[in-house]
């Protein structure tokens, strides 16, 4: 089984026009307990200002399909290299936050609609070029659709 890192903005997707059917058919997945996911600290306080049924998405899930991780001061220190190193400026700092739990916790992939700060080949490069000199595994980062597989 994938553990898989949702950041925020998937859990918004599932009640976006544009991004519903992938996120959906993701949802349904970890549901079913095709994929664990790595829920942190930091995915909690941002959903709590969300609309209620964006955070009631998270009670839906098994809990024996959830992974929860607290926020440590190596994803802290970790996140503020990435900002050093200009992966993002200094108001995505949330964002790298995200990237390194994922990257820290040995998530399979981090999945994300967030194309500016997350889901972007250049930042992809360099989240991955961090956590390369740092010692850490390259993270694959995804969108819901980019993972799911395809039935014939």
């Amino acid at each position: 089984m994938n553990r898989i890192y949702l950041d925020t903005s998937v859990f918004g997707g599932y009640f976006d026009s544009e991004f519903e059917i992938w996120t959906k058919i993701l949802f349904d997945k970890i549901i079913a307990g095709e994929y664990k996911i790595i829920y942190s600290r930091l995915t909690d306080i941002e959903l709590s200002l969300a609309p209620k049924k964006v955070k009631e998405l998270v009670y839906r899930i098994p809990k024996l399909h959830i992974e929860f991780i607290d926020i440590s001061e190596e994803a802290n220190e970790l996140a503020e290299q990435y900002l050093r190193e200009n992966v993002v400026g200094k108001t995505s700092r949330a964002d790298c936050i995200h990237i390194a739990l994922a990257t820290l916790h040995n998530a399979d992939i981090l999945v994300s609609w967030n194309f500016k700060h997350i889901v972007n080949v250049n930042r992809i490069r360099s989240y991955n070029s961090v956590n390369y000199k740092n010692g850490y595994k390259i993270l694959e980062i995804r969108t819901p659709r980019e993972i799911l597989e395809y039935e014939d």
